[in-house]
């Protein structure tokens, strides 16, 4: 029913302007009950977002850009987008090819997850936790995806050298649509491998992930949105932790002896902590108080891996 309604002729033709496509969004994202997350956490900026990048026009757009009029080919080009995205539960991202950390955009489409990570505010706090002085040399984003965090990890440590591991084929060339758009080809290395399975020898200062960790009954039960994206970078096995698991074992052969691991793991904060009683993690804060990344030092993972 809502898509007949949706799709009734006599809509259209009101919706004059991007304001006017933009109200009209923001009660259809409403009564659809579409998940958001992925490019913002409410309807009226995704709406605005996808609005202005349908138009091809600049997100610091002047607000009375709302009240221009719109051309046929526009309305179609919206109609389009909006169609998707509403009854198709289609993430805006994979509709406009692109995603935004910061002042950073990346490109994303149905091979990689939409770009999004605490990983943004941390990036720029994880060398306090080195001894002072220590220069950041080698850094590795496991779990790379879009090679988002690579390219972030790469910006913020301007001397280091950057690896980019991902298992996904996939994936990797989205990876390195990314590093060639942000000129780091000589920078990032991508490396195609399970965790460090196939990652030539090599200690890191700092190893960073932000590995596939719900639980697959969790994946089972998200949103429409989520199930468009690829599944192996979300699912993280029965209790979420096997990716995990085998990046903190390998981790300890990888890392400098004042090293660190640091990983996004969501929700996982406490099966963490079960899983590993002993083992001390901090927990790093965030804006926005969910703290869901935790640090992890090389001679406290030693320690307790080794006894």
């Amino acid at each position: 029913m809502a898509a007949q309604k949706y799709n009734k002729p006599q809509r259209s033709p009101e919706l004059h302007t991007p304001g006017a496509w933009l109200q009209w969004a923001v009660g259809e994202y409403e009564s659809h009950d579409l998940a958001l997350g992925q490019i913002s956490d409410n309807a009226h900026d995704e709406a605005l977002y996808l609005i202005l990048r349908t138009l091809g026009l600049p997100l610091d757009s002047e607000p009375d850009v709302l009240e221009r009029l719109l051309s046929p080919e526009q309305k179609k080009l919206l109609r389009q987008n909006f169609r998707r995205r509403i009854m198709e539960h289609v993430p805006a991202s994979y509709l406009t090819k692109e995603a935004w950390l910061g002042e950073h955009r990346f490109y994303c489409d149905e091979r990689v997850l939409t770009p999004r990570s605490y990983f943004l505010e941390l990036i720029p706090t994880l060398s306090s936790y080195l001894p002072k002085g220590t220069p950041v040399k080698d850094v590795v984003d496991v779990c790379t995806g879009s090679g988002c965090l690579a390219v972030l990890l790469a910006y913020e440590f301007g001397s280091a050298r950057v690896d980019a591991v991902e298992l996904s084929p996939d994936a990797l060339e989205v990876a390195q649509i990314n590093v060639c758009e942000h000129g780091l080809t000589d920078r990032i290395t991508l490396h195609e491998s399970d965790v460090f399975d196939a990652v030539p020898e090599r200690r890191y200062d700092i190893i960073l992930s932000n590995p596939p960790y719900e639980p697959s009954a969790v994946c089972d039960q998200l949103p429409d949105e989520f199930k468009h994206e690829p599944r192996m970078a979300l699912d993280g096995g029965a209790d979420g932790l096997i990716i995990v698991r085998k990046l903190l074992q390998q981790a300890m052969s990888r890392l400098q002896p004042d090293g660190l691991v640091v990983l996004e793991v969501g929700a996982q904060r406490r099966a963490m902590q079960q899983a590993w009683p002993n083992l001390p993690m901090r927990w790093l804060k965030t804006f926005d108080k969910m703290n869901c990344v935790c640090l992890i030092r090389a001679a406290d993972l030693a320690k307790h891996f080794r006894g």
